[in-house]
């Protein structure tokens, strides 16, 4: 079965950092893109960033570009979300996803992992 699990939530300030994990199994990791979304209360949720199978191509959205990275680890199955300079307006749950071809395999959502910025 396919599972995802994030972490590396919590609360930070304005300005600061967090480093989110998503281990990954019961797919072959390396053959699919790996996805950052999030979700702010009463928001759709949407997507963060992309990452190729091989980690040679990187996508963000324009609200984080330049702040936030994506990169994987193959052999961990492991996708990671380095968040700098953070602000209010990134607060939200935030999952990742697997697709190949435009096509999620994820089956269920789940609980994520929360990120407050807060002062």
């Amino acid at each position: 079965q396919v599972q995802f699990e994030e972490s590396g939530g919590g609360l930070v300030q304005p300005g600061g950092s967090l480093r989110l994990s998503c281990a990954a199994s019961g797919f072959t990791f390396g053959n699919y893109v790996m996805s950052w979304h999030r979700q702010a209360p009463g928001k759709e949720r949407e997507l963060v960033a992309t990452i190729t199978g091989a980690g040679r191509s990187t996508n963000y959205a324009d609200s984080v570009k330049g702040r936030f990275t994506i990169s994987r680890d193959n052999a961990k199955n492991t996708v990671y979300l380095q968040m700098n300079s953070l602000r209010s307006e990134d607060t939200a749950v935030y999952y990742c996803n697997a697709n190949r071809f435009g096509v999620y395999i994820r089956k269920y959502w789940g609980q994520g992992t929360q990120v407050t910025v807060s002062s």
